[in-house]
């Protein structure tokens, strides 16, 4: 592999275009991270993208948004649009814990330094680009302006929020990906169409103040978000709709009236087939940082991901916590092994390279390969989930091409161990019938990762222990964990090796109890589990949990459900995870007896 140049990767400066010899650029890209050239930055995969249409692109990375904004126009007036990303992550999730406490490091800045990107950076983004330049359209997108296109609940103001349309002033929001609509959108430029034209591609979003009679499509009319902020039963039912349709294969436009105008979300593209998916992460990347940030320290969340892989896109679990499905989409798209393949020879090659590559895997690391046996059968289904509460029949998840990709890419000259950082969704080869095991190699896939891929230690996530929070959680019972803490074990002293299982777990999510909480650790003290892997429940944008955080109510049921909401409550239920730790008893039993659930004490300190 040959030394990069700074012309590898796109212009982020003035003096860089000029180097290129460009007196215009076609797009520019603002982001709220920093820019590395690497697949799984989306602004990278957007910028190079747009460059592979045959466009002049730049890439404005972390602007200063405090000064006279010089920053924001070092690079000139784009020729068609600004595309603003806030990041990897929504901006507050980035800033704020889930006790709204600022957050002293950022993993996408060099160095882990916080401070680089604004609170609720793509508004403040397209605020400033549209005084600076009133005449340029500015398209939106990424996780951020994704989960939050409709009405949403804002954890951090305590707030509804209307579609951050209205507040930023976008022209056009692209949810999702963004490959399939952008490419769309570039196509619709090149034979002489506009962003303001642009209200018929798949997957978008835009502010109108025409009727909904003009809008021919077929459609469904959500609550306003006047109405939404008047009666928190509609907000629930509004998501209802809002779910049930980006789970559908074949969905509906919708509309939801905000003031005077109407917020039209067209449905999303079908997923994407393997050859559009590998297209965009064989494109020309470095896989690395822009050189300026060489004296700048290193970035945290790039060094994590540098030597990794994604194989596929898309979940299917349909956990009430996770806004994956809402954003990436429910249908899996997975890339094809010689992509895959192609990707690892790049890594091979880098001169960092030690033989390791730390990750090869997804939203869940085993869903690689899966969909509907049926096409026929996807397309009438609205399921939240294909495999909660139970397994849809029509679901193929055999886990024999996931076994066939590890081997051969472990088979590889200058791979010596393959990691699985990713998530596995445990139960959906834990506790499986002896007839299903043979079919779809799902003990077999277990037995690999277990002796092949594990690093000395494996996240699973359990979440918790009681089975009344876990399935408002939309997650399996506990008992599957029991029974995979046992075959890891099992399979790991079979195979002479020495591995932990690190369970991760939620506290303070809608339904969970001080009770539960106490039950919780009473239960992992029964198990011998002393917890490290665990976070307080941030209710973020669009998701179930933040809906019923927001209105108390399980919008598909319409009962009431117990909600944690003040950092006091939140404060006690975390520190019930800890409870092995002695600093920690006195206050504890403060709690219990507080909450009278005097019960757990003796059970929890007996002996200690």
């Amino acid at each position: 592999m040959r030394s990069a140049t700074a012309n590898d990767w796109l212009p982020i400066s003035k003096e860089e275009l000029d180097k290129r010899g460009w007196d215009y650029v076609d797009v520019i890209i603002v982001s709220g991270d920093a820019y590395v050239d690497h697949p799984s930055f989306g602004h990278a995969m957007i910028a190079r993208l747009i460059e592979s249409e045959g466009y002049r692109v730049a890439v404005l990375p972390q602007p200063n948004w405090r000064d006279d904004l010089r920053d924001f126009k070092k690079l000139g007036k784009p020729r068609l649009f600004f595309g603003i990303s806030s990041g990897c992550m929504d901006s507050m999730v980035n800033h704020y814990t889930a006790f709204k406490r600022l957050r002293s490091t950022d993993a996408y800045t060099p160095g882990d330094k916080a401070g680089f990107r604004p609170d609720y950076a793509t508004v403040v983004y397209s605020k400033i680009l549209k005084q600076l330049f009133p005449d340029v359209p500015v398209v939106i997108g990424g996780v951020e302006p994704s989960l939050r296109r409709f009405t949403h609940y804002d954890y951090w103001s305590d707030t509804l929020k209307p579609s951050i349309l209205v507040d930023s002033g976008a022209d056009l929001l692209v949810y999702g990906s963004g490959i399939l609509p952008l490419k769309a959108l570039l196509k619709l430029i090149k034979s002489g169409g506009s962003i303001n034209n642009a209200h018929s591609i798949p997957q978008t979003a835009y502010l109108t103040k025409n009727g909904i009679e003009d809008i021919a499509a077929p459609k469904i009319q959500l609550p306003s978000h006047e109405d939404c902020l008047k009666n928190k039963r509609l907000f629930g039912q509004a998501f209802t709709v809002i779910e049930t349709e980006s789970n559908k294969l074949k969905a509906d436009t919708l509309i939801q009236a905000v003031g005077d105008k109407l917020v039209v979300v067209n449905p999303p593209y079908a997923p994407m087939t393997s050859e559009e998916l590998n297209a965009a992460y064989e494109l020309p990347y470095t896989r690395m940082p822009h050189p300026r940030y060489l004296k700048r320290g290193s970035i945290p969340a790039y060094e994590m991901i540098r030597h990794s892989v994604n194989t596929h896109v898309g979940c299917f679990g349909g956990c009430s916590f996770c806004s994956i499905s809402m954003h990436q989409g429910k249908f899996v798209s997975s890339r094809s092994e010689e992509s895959i393949r192609k990707e690892v020879e790049k890594i091979i090659a880098m001169p960092d390279f030690k033989g390791y590559l730390s990750d090869l895997g997804g939203p869940s690391a085993n869903m690689y390969k899966m969909q509907g046996i049926k096409l026929s059968v996807c397309e009438k289904c609205s399921r939240f989930s294909c495999i909660y509460p139970r397994k849809c029949s029509n679901l193929n998840d055999n886990h024999k091409p996931l076994i066939d990709l590890y081997k051969n890419i472990s088979a590889l000259a200058g791979i010596k161990k393959v990691f699985i950082g990713s998530g596995l969704r445990y139960d959906m080869f834990i506790g499986k019938k002896a007839e299903d095991e043979k079919k779809y190699h799902y003990m077999e896939y277990f037995r690999q990762v277990v002796k092949n891929h594990v690093s000395g230690r494996l996240k699973v996530a359990p979440e918790h222990t009681s089975d009344k929070v876990l399935a408002v959680m939309r997650k399996p019972s506990f008992g599957l964990y029991q029974q995979l803490k046992e075959q890891f074990y099992l399979i790991s002293e079979k195979a002479g090796l020495k591995q932990q299982l690190i369970p991760y777990f939620i506290s303070s999510h809608p339904g969970c109890t001080i009770a539960d909480m106490a039950d919780c650790a009473l239960e992992t003290k029964k198990t011998g589990i002393q917890l490290e892997q665990v976070q307080d429940l941030t209710p973020t944008p669009m998701t179930l949990s933040s809906v019923m955080y927001y209105t108390g109510i399980d919008p598909y049921t319409g009962k009431n459900v117990f909600v944690p909401r003040n950092i006091e409550e939140k404060r006690q239920q975390k520190l019930l995870f800890f409870w092995y730790l002695k600093e920690n008893k006195q206050e504890i039993i403060r709690i219990l007896k507080l909450n009278k659930q005097s019960y757990f004490i003796p059970k929890l300190f007996s002996g200690k």
